[in-house]
């Protein structure tokens, strides 16, 4: 039903667009209530109904969808052109966070809690209409393209860290080996890179700037700015987020 490997244990919701001559809006996700990660491989035979999901998924104004592709199943004959070991690293993470040992796909994580077989589209469904992100989260692109990001204060959350994610928002690719061998398949929402920018203080909240033009580079066709809690090294609860696609 899906592919499954054992691993060894590892020790907003608002979202504003001003000044706006700098960038073009093509698609801001408002009000988020999940963050949706999926975790597929182009070398598994049964993340394609999971890709398609995603697919979907990504046009959902109240959704942040991301899909990382992992490099695990590379050695069984075709290797995923958007995998990478990090991408791996942060599964493994999630499932250690959760006390368990094993890693799988096609998997997909709502607001870093809940984990389903990503073709489950039923249970991923649940999963996400009990979603809520509890935290506001601002984007402001300058005339200069400057982004902007803000997060006011809110007493009762744990601190947090703020990753900005870059994405690739589809790719077709035709698979020439391996289990999908002889298949094209469309993919969406392809991380490309996470960026840590800094910490959110509950007490205190936290503003940070970045030149956009320094991360929507080729192949970076958006960003997501996501805030999540981390204990001891591993990725706990989402807070916020919010999706800039110009």
């Amino acid at each position: 039903m899906f592919k499954a490997l054992r691993v060894g244990a590892l020790a907003l919701t608002g979202l504003m667009l001003a000044g706006a001559q700098g960038v073009s809006a093509g698609q801001l996700h408002l009000n988020p209530s999940a963050v949706v990660e999926l975790f597929t491989s182009q070398g598994c035979s049964s993340c394609p109904p999971a890709d398609a999901f995603l697919a979907e998924l990504q046009g959902r104004e109240d959704l942040v969808t991301l899909a990382y592709h992992v490099d695990y199943w590379d050695y069984i004959g075709w290797p995923d052109s958007f995998a990478t070991k990090e991408h791996s690293d942060r599964q493994r993470a999630y499932a250690a966070s959760w006390g368990s040992a094993r890693v799988y796909t096609p998997q997909l994580i709502v607001n870093g809690t809940d984990g389903v077989v990503g073709s489950h589209r039923d249970e991923a469904m649940a999963a996400i209409g009990r979603a809520a992100l509890p935290l506001p989260v601002s984007l402001t692109v300058t005339p200069k393209n400057m982004l902007k990001i803000k997060i006011d204060p809110q007493a009762g959350l744990p601190d947090a860290y703020v990753w900005l994610v870059t994405y690739v928002d589809r790719a077709d690719v035709a698979i020439e080996r391996g289990e999908n061998e002889g298949e094209t398949i469309a993919y969406t929402q392809i991380v490309t890179g996470r960026q840590l920018l800094g910490m959110w203080e509950a007490a205190a909240g936290t503003v940070l700037k970045m030149p956009l033009d320094e991360v929507l580079t080729a192949p970076n066709t958006g960003v997501a700015i996501l805030v999540q809690e981390e204990t001891d090294g591993l990725p706990g609860p989402m807070l916020g987020a919010a999706l800039l696609q110009p």
